[in-house]
């Protein structure tokens, strides 16, 4: 079978949306951080135009601040030729359960065993020419490790980084280069085994336990990227062109 006609190695995606953006009011009181207009469309869709090119067809958003405006806005994803599922904490829960306990939560919404991976996204990063890449999801689905993460160079709000990267591809807890975890990553269910439905849990200590175990990958992404955390980061967004999209 040609290369182009392959099916993909992941076909499921999560994408975050539950956060409060507390640095985003007065932006965020009416409106969720992940719907904000960024270049003319929300932010949001750029991630699920990303998926959709990438061959994903199955997406779960997991939802809290504002989160009937989700469905509303989004429906049930056949606009970009996907299908998508809502996870919604603060209607089950009363609010959003950190990232690993919105994951475990939404796990069930994906419909996927614990070994199956899935692409993971946050809803309020910008990456508008970052393309899911075949290769290193087929190369996750055929390893053993937990995770695949994407770093990128740190920027001024994070000047010391989040994780190093080891010459093999490894990703690493403490290293003399660190880098910016940009929530991007392939990941399998059974790094979140022991965690329950409902439960608030952390990501960062999950994957810092799985790199102990060198079962956590990771590349460098140089391309642009931001974290749309502030208002003054949004307007900067939208004070330059529209990027080129990826082509098919």
């Amino acid at each position: 079978m040609p290369l182009d006609t392959m099916p993909p190695a992941v076909t499921h995606a999560l994408i975050l949306a539950a956060g409060r953006g507390e640095r985003m009011r007065p932006l965020t009181d009416n409106c969720p951080k992940p719907l904000l207009d960024v270049r003319g469309k929300p932010l949001i869709i750029w991630q699920l135009e990303k998926l959709a090119r990438a061959g994903i067809k199955h997406v779960v958003i997991n939802t809290a601040w504002l989160e009937d405006q989700f469905p509303a806005r989004l429906g049930d994803g056949r606009a970009w030729g996907l299908s998508i599922r809502y996870s919604h904490e603060g209607a089950q829960f009363g609010g959003a359960l950190e990232t690993a306990g919105g994951m475990a939560t939404a796990l069930p919404l994906l419909g996927i065993d614990r070994q199956t991976p899935f692409w993971l996204m946050a809803g309020d990063v910008f990456m508008p020419d970052f393309v899911l890449p075949a290769a290193d999801a087929a190369r996750f689905r055929d390893s053993g490790a937990l995770a695949h993460i994407y770093l990128v160079p740190n920027p001024e709000h994070n000047p010391r980084g989040d994780f190093g990267l080891s010459p093999e591809g490894l990703a690493m807890d403490r290293a003399s280069a660190q880098f910016t975890y940009s929530t991007v990553g392939l990941y399998r269910p059974a790094l979140l085994d022991g965690l329950a439905i409902g439960q608030k849990a952390a990501l960062a200590p999950l994957l810092r336990q799985a790199m102990q175990l060198g079962r956590v990958h990771a590349s460098l992404y140089s391309g642009a990227w931001t974290d749309v955390g502030t208002p003054e980061r949004l307007a900067a967004l939208n004070q330059t062109p529209v990027p080129r999209q990826p082509a098919n």
